[in-house]
């Protein structure tokens, strides 16, 4: 360990225990980045991760707090200090009758699901997976797929957040309205949250059914019942085929029955997808049949065709994320979304007029030999109801109405990138910002700062003073919150920097940072 760690940490006489790991690998979920931290934190107490942040301050590192993982950008990648809040976990009290529930920040979404089953009670609301820490999933803005609720953190009363002091601080809509705003979608950058209210409801069964159709039929009921008919729905477009599965769940008292099984939905399907992929990086002109087999096979050939199932919620909102992937997911005007799935048909498919699909998509990019991966993912929320109090300043959903997420998925066979990676998002940023669109924190997007500050006006400014009083020397920022959220200007004393991170061939960016002192470095990985 550092002299300098060693030296500081002699002067804490308090018992509370500092146990860090050395030569700790991290990674994101999907392989897309990694990093190797100088010391890796799991504290166990409060008082460790109050000590940890003061350490940082003394010794001048920077701290970063990952969970699973699951965001495939580099937020979570530091050559300082990483703290992981796996063994923080515990729920802290739950009422059955009002549904509040205090838990520590680490615990993951699959955990507290399962333990608040165990008392009758269910989140509202889940994603589309459930490996997420509670802390990482609000600060990151984590969404499910029904007009009937918000982001995530619309269910969040108040939150503890340790601040650079190593001060731990209470916040919620009634108390401290500015540092809620600001914490409750922090990115990481004004601390490690470390306590969340949660407001759980009665535990609830799902019904749901998915139908794959001509993208036609949904389109044409976009405006009357398509996300109206049923509490939770969603939707998979297929642009080549030009089909869509709509995925629609309502709440019921029948009894549990379990989706339907075949000899593909299992083991084989997932290695014969997943090797067609990897075929295609090489023939990528093949993704169109690649497309109309794969989910020909899992949903069926035929237009109409049909399944169902009767699940607990915590089950039936889930889905398989598969394999290694890049996501780029942006929230437009609900109202717009049949304008952009036509047009980015239209680019992707080099429609001509005469086809009766066809609109100007007037994408300035060539989709000429471009090949992509298939589905997009259609989801909706509705935050407009959010009381100012409790809306995050950097909360990407639509003030006024309902939105719209578009994600363009992108697999990564075997840990390759996809060749139509770098096209493909470009063409597709540029059709979501002239929408009026802003990205999902969390994703693969390359949109720049300069514009992101654009698309949030007043709200990013109030954010970043929230965020300069809770960490004015920036021991919680690294290069990705001053590509993105920061702006221009002098780093910040004990902010990380990009010190010369490497993609290693066709697979991950090693992440390299330092934090400049003066003349010299420190901290470098």
């Amino acid at each position: 360990m550092d002299p300098l760690v060693t030296s500081e940490l002699s002067k804490f006489d308090d018992g509370i225990p500092f146990r860090p790991k050395l030569h700790h690998v991290h990674s994101t979920w999907a392989k897309t980045f990694l990093s190797r931290p100088d010391l890796y934190f799991q504290p166990e107490s409060l008082e460790e991760i109050e000590k940890i942040v003061k350490l940082a301050h003394r010794c001048h590192r920077r701290i970063t707090t990952t969970g699973c993982g699951h965001s495939p950008n580099s937020m979570t990648c530091t050559s300082s200090w990483l703290v992981n809040l796996d063994k923080y976990n515990r729920i802290l009290s739950l009422d059955e009758s009002t549904g509040i529930v205090v838990m520590q920040a680490g615990i993951r979404l699959y955990q507290l699901c399962d333990e608040l089953a165990n008392h009758g009670l269910a989140m509202p609301n889940l994603g589309s997976i459930n490996q997420q820490s509670i802390a990482g999933a609000i600060s990151t803005g984590t969404h499910g797929s029904t007009l009937r609720h918000g982001i995530m953190s619309e269910d969040v009363l108040s939150l503890r957040i340790t601040t650079a002091d190593g001060v731990t601080r209470f916040c919620s809509p009634d108390e401290d309205p500015e540092l809620f705003r600001a914490a409750v979608l922090s990115l990481g950058a004004l601390g490690i949250i470390t306590e969340v209210t949660f407001k759980a409801v009665p535990e609830f069964t799902l019904k749901w059914q998915q139908v794959i159709d001509a993208d036609s039929k949904m389109l044409s009921s976009w405006d009357k019942d398509l996300w109206t008919r049923a509490e939770f729905v969603r939707v998979w477009w297929y642009p080549y085929t030009r089909r869509a599965v709509v995925w629609s769940a309502e709440q019921t008292d029948e009894p549990q029955v379990d989706p339907p099984r075949s000899y593909y939905g299992g083991a084989l399907g997932y290695y014969v997808y997943h090797n067609l992929l990897y075929i295609a990086q090489y023939v990528p002109r093949i993704l169109p049949w690649v497309e109309w087999f794969v989910f020909g096979m899992e949903f069926g050939f035929s237009n109409g065709s049909k399944t169902q199932a009767i699940q607990p919620s915590r089950q039936a909102l889930l889905m398989n994320c598969l394999y290694s992937q890049y996501v780029n997911e942006w929230a437009i005007p609900l109202h717009k979304g049949p304008e952009a799935l036509r047009r980015l048909s239209s680019w992707l498919n080099q429609l001509p007029p005469t086809d009766l699909d066809y609109v100007p998509h007037n994408i300035p990019f060539s989709a000429k030999d471009l090949w992509v991966h298939a589905p997009v993912e259609v989801r909706v929320s509705d935050n407009s109801s959010a009381t100012p109090n409790s809306r995050p300043y950097l909360d990407p959903t639509i003030e006024d109405g309902p939105t719209l997420y578009l994600n363009a998925t992108l697999y990564r066979p075997y840990y390759r990138d996809p060749p139509c990676h770098v096209r493909y998002y470009e063409a597709f940023e540029w059709l979501m910002r002239e929408l009026g669109g802003r990205p999902h924190w969390a994703k693969n997007f390359e949109t720049t700062g300069e514009d992101l500050e654009k698309m949030y006006g007043d709200r990013i400014q109030r954010w970043r003073k929230v965020r300069e009083r809770a960490d004015p020397d920036g021991i919680f920022v690294g290069p990705w919150h001053r590509r993105n959220v920061l702006g221009s200007g002098n780093s910040l004393l004990h902010e990380e920097i990009d010190a010369g991170s490497t993609k290693m061939p066709d697979t991950a960016v090693h992440f390299r940072g330092v934090i400049p002192t003066g003349n010299d470095v420190s901290n470098e990985g």
